[in-house]
């Protein structure tokens, strides 16, 4: 390998990088976990039409390339020194190329697109998906197999990729004639990177970021042959399914100078869930970034949720499968960025202090829903509103009220996760840039009763895919010894809970006001 010069062993490193929704990161991992090098580049998401949300397959490979490139040079090593490389993204966003030039057909349609709002209409409330739920059901009652009761729940939705890829077919010549040539590849954008960088070798997919797409089937293992048949989509443009631990090959050389293997691909949420040691069934991690993501893990069994959660695959790392149970709220970032647009304060940082510079909201309800409200009320024409306003309410009540409606959705989501699953919850695990707000945490830990830990770095993603990869090549033996590299920043414990089944009780007539606010929003855009 070369590292061997004068009897002396170079350090060796796992690099590991995280295609978010706004940015592309890239960290270099030491042994101990610790963040040698970083370099960090932005999405620049297009809206070429109303709804429509793309993103520029040529930019996001450049991206790519450049924060692996930053991150080596910034951590003073060199390539030769990397083991392995591990790869998170943001999960529902595709696109489709020529299987001989690897040439996209069109931008990446991303998972915030709404182009297929209407198609989703009409086949949720269509006699083909009604037909399928009731043939389900009697399925579920004679076999009592959990599979035909989750599709005999199917709702589908945009962001299912199943959904826009259907829309895809139908709106680009060029995509049904490479069908018809058998010279057509689909891929979310692990795929589409893996293409990429082996010089289009590899064709693969791993089985969190497949469970993520809506086309797959958690229950089988297998891409779903129902959904391919029900929205006549052809199964042979689809990646061969691995394990998310798993030598995908090399970079080529002439990309990075030398070859990396390609240790993990990884789905971000899933990513974060490792990287967060959510390794026992009741661990649960909360990663508040855009939106917020509620995961519990539920061990070697999917969950079928009768309340919009939606069963994923964690990992498969050997033969060992992992499944969680995912909530969803699309707009805490999105509350928070927009206040901030308002000029209702400078610095995200301040907006803890001035929450606590209150006793209370006034009154005032904020209901968070710039794209719809998710479980448990699933309504995608619900609008955000502030509601209860008075003369007396000033800027720092506008933040509380944010503050706090970002708090009441954990609760819920927190409250559907145990009514559903029925696992008792054993640790809980906060992430993502929202979470450094103290006060929005310590609310949390007081309403639903529990303590929650925050880690000292808050992007999760980059180091789980790094933890598998180094799994992968024995650069960490055992998740054991990951736990112990695992840091903590601060532990927020419940207040006002003597036996931590109590939350506190000040906030109930709060919650209340805040959930009629929140039914008062809803089914607000009713266009017919």
């Amino acid at each position: 390998m070369g590292s061997q010069r004068n009897g002396f062993k170079k350090e060796s490193f796992i690099l590991s990088v995280d295609v978010g929704t706004t940015s592309i990161r890239c960290h270099v991992y030491d042994k101990e976990a610790k963040i040698r090098g970083a370099c960090t580049t932005k999405v620049v998401p297009l809206y070429p039409e109303t709804g429509h949300v793309e993103i520029d397959p040529d930019a996001l490979w450049k991206g790519f390339i450049s924060v692996v490139k930053g991150a080596v040079e910034d951590a003073g090593v060199q390539m030769c020194q990397i083991e392995g490389l591990g790869i998170s993204t943001q999960r529902g966003t595709f696109t489709t190329w020529d299987r001989k030039t690897g040439v996209p057909f069109h931008n990446f349609i991303s998972w915030q697109d709404q182009r297929a709002a209407d198609l989703v209409k009409s086949w949720n409330s269509s006699c083909t998906m009604k037909a399928m739920r009731g043939v389900t059901k009697v399925l579920y009652f004679m076999t009592r197999q959990k599979r035909f009761l989750a599709a005999s729940l199917i709702v589908l939705s945009t962001q299912h990729v199943s959904i826009r890829l259907s829309w895809a077919l139908s709106h680009y010549k060029q995509v049904q004639q490479a069908i018809a040539e058998d010279n057509c590849c689909f891929g979310t954008i692990d795929t589409w990177l893996l293409f990429n960088l082996t010089k289009g070798q590899v064709h693969v997919t791993d089985y969190s970021n497949a469970s993520s797409t809506g086309l797959f089937d958690s229950y089988q293992m297998c891409w779903s042959g129902l959904i391919g048949k029900l929205l006549s989509l052809p199964l042979s443009i689809l990646p061969k399914v691995e394990n998310t631990g798993h030598y995908f090959g090399s970079t080529d050389p002439s990309i990075f100078g030398v070859s990396i293997p390609i240790l993990s691909v990884m789905a971000d949420q899933q990513a974060a869930m490792f990287g967060e040691c959510c390794f026992g069934v009741g661990d649960v991690k909360v990663t508040m970034g855009t939106g917020t993501f509620m995961d519990i893990n539920t061990g070697n069994k999917p969950h079928t949720s009768l309340s919009g959660l939606y069963p994923l695959v964690g990992w498969k790392i050997g033969s060992d499968v992992v499944y969680l149970a995912e909530g969803n709220s699309a707009d805490t970032g999105t509350a928070i960025k927009w206040a901030q647009a308002l000029e209702l304060f400078s610095d995200v940082k301040e907006t803890s202090d001035m929450a606590y510079s209150v006793s209370n909201s006034d009154g005032v309800c904020f209901v968070p829903s710039f794209s719809g409200l998710q479980a448990p009320l699933n309504d995608p024409k619900a609008c955000a509103s502030f509601m209860g306003l008075k003369p007396s309410t000033t800027k720092a009540h506008l933040v509380r009220a944010i503050m706090e409606s970002v708090a009441f959705r954990n609760k819920q989501l927190y409250e559907i996760m145990l009514r559903e699953t029925n696992i008792p919850i054993t640790k809980i695990r906060v992430d993502g840039g929202v979470s450094s707000n103290d006060f929005i945490m310590q609310l949390t830990a007081d309403l639903i009763g529990r303590k929650l830990g925050r880690p000292q770095h808050y992007e999760m993603s980059c180091l789980g895919a790094a933890f598998v990869a180094g799994l992968g090549s024995g650069f960490w033996k055992t998740k054991e010894e990951l736990k112990k590299l695992q840091s903590t920043d601060k532990i927020f414990l419940p207040k006002g809970a003597p036996k931590g089944d109590i939350p506190n009780q000040e906030y109930i007539p709060i919650l209340q006001s805040w959930e009629r606010a929140m039914r008062r929003s809803m089914n607000w855009y009713n266009k017919p």
